[in-house]
């Protein structure tokens, strides 16, 4: 999903302000909210969740300076009851990374079209925030699937590279460590030319052999 796709089902312009996407998926996630809708029960919950879900991507997006002095409401819950005053508070996440609202810009290759500029652009962006919340078999599944649209930009290869790190460092810490290995070593063929990576790989092999 990307930050078209998250305006659109909010039904909101690009660009809008806080405040609008804070109203928006308020008064969407009631109507659709599973307690409610007089409708299909289950393509209502898959709406709800996808509203959740747009919700969530668009906040982590808005420039600090739209942002208002509160807090932002936290998603409606599919288990709590939509007749609830407010949202309850925002959960923790014990793995949960703090969220960084701006998003650097990536570099910019002259070999491709506008479209998939685009696609680099957009895709940067969704990794960003799995890699965030540790979601790695989908942030691998999306960076893979960008490498075979854009096979030659060496941007995308070090994203892939960093992922397949990255998942293999969590796996350390759940002391899977075979299943670490294989990637740490996927990651050293992705990109093998680069020197920061290289750092970072031997020394996840290090806590390997310490933990062994």
């Amino acid at each position: 999903m990307n930050l078209a796709d998250c305006y659109r089902l909010l039904g909101l312009r690009t660009g809008a302000s806080f405040d609008e996407i804070k109203a928006s998926y308020r008064r969407l996630a009631r109507q659709y909210h599973p307690d409610v809708s007089s409708g299909d029960q289950q393509q209502a919950k898959e709406k709800f969740i996808q509203l959740t879900e747009a919700y969530k991507f668009l906040i982590s997006q808005v420039p600090p300076n739209e942002v208002d002095s509160g807090e932002p409401p936290a998603p409606v819950s599919v288990n709590s009851k939509a007749s609830s005053a407010e949202p309850p508070p925002p959960r923790t996440w014990s793995e949960e990374v703090k969220v960084t609202r701006k998003v650097p810009r990536i570099q910019r290759n002259p070999d491709l079209s506008e479209a998939e500029q685009l696609l680099k652009q957009n895709s940067y962006e969704q990794l960003q925030q799995l890699l965030k919340y540790q979601r790695f078999p989908r942030a691998i599944a999306l960076v893979e699937g960008l490498a075979q649209r854009i096979p030659k930009d060496p941007e995308v290869r070090q994203w892939q590279a960093i992922t397949y790190q990255r998942w293999g460092r969590y796996l350390i810490d759940q002391r899977e460590l075979d299943k670490a290995r294989v990637y740490l070593k996927k990651a050293l063929r992705t990109d093998p030319h680069n020197r920061s990576l290289w750092s970072e790989i031997e020394r996840d092999f290090r806590r390997m052999e310490k933990i062994f």
